[in-house]
C-alpha cells in the first residue's frame, strides 16, 4: 500500500508548522512542570491546534537552511540576555545621569520578513535596547539603546551577532 499523492498533501494542512508544534508542546511541559499523561496530551493537543489555527497569520513560508547555525544563534542570544542584564543592572546602580541613550539606525539585509521579524524581537529581548521602528520598505531598524557610547559599533555589533546567523538561516544566498 502506497501514499498517494492527494494523501501526502494533507500533511501540511494538517501539521502547518511542525517545529512550532514541537515547540508549543515542550513549553507547555515545561510550564507545568510534569509529564503526566493528561499534560502530554494536552501539550500536544496545543502544539496541533495553535498553528492549525494560526496559519492564516503566517504568511510566508521561509525555508530554513542551517538548523544548526539557528541552535547556536539561540545559545548566543540567551548568552547576551543574561550579559546585558549585568550591564543594564550596573548602568542603573551606577546612576542614571551617567546614561547616554539614543536611537541608531540599522541598515538592514536581510529579506525574510521572518528574519527580519526575530532580528527585531531578538534586540527586544536584549536588556538594554529596543526595536523602535522598521522603515516602510523594510531597509532600516530604528533602534534605541541605554546607553549608546558608539553606534557604530552598536551597528556593527547588532549586524555580525544577529544578522548575519538569521541570514544564513532564513536568507536565500
Amino acid at each position: 500500500m502506497g501514499f498517494s499523492r492527494g494523501s501526502i498533501d494533507v500533511i501540511p494542512r494538517l501539521l502547518p508548522h511542525p517545529i512550532l508544534t514541537l515547540t508549543l508542546t515542550a513549553v507547555w511541559l515545561l510550564l507545568v512542570n510534569g509529564l503526566a499523561p493528561g499534560q502530554v496530551l494536552l501539550g500536544i493537543f496545543l502544539g496541533f491546534t495553535i498553528p492549525l489555527f494560526s496559519r492564516r497569520f503566517w504568511p510566508e513560508r521561509s525555508p530554513m537552511r542551517r538548523p544548526l547555525t539557528l541552535l547556536r544563534f539561540g545559545a548566543l542570544v540567551l548568552y547576551d540576555i543574561l550579559a546585558a542584564n549585568l550591564v543594564v543592572a550596573w548602568l542603573i546602580l551606577r546612576g542614571p545621569t551617567r546614561l547616554r541613550p539614543g536611537f541608531v539606525a540599522i541598515p538592514l539585509d536581510l529579506s525574510s520578513e521572518l528574519a527580519i521579524s526575530l532580528l527585531a524581537n531578538t534586540i527586544c529581548l536584549t536588556p538594554g535596547t529596543v526595536s523602535a521602528l522598521l522603515s516602510p520598505d523594510r531597509r532600516t531598524l530604528l533602534v534605541h539603546a541605554l546607553d549608546l557610547d558608539d553606534p557604530a559599533a552598536l551597528i556593527a555589533t547588532i549586524k555580525a551577532r544577529y544578522e548575519a546567523p538569521l541570514r544564513q538561516v532564513f536568507d536565500p544566498c
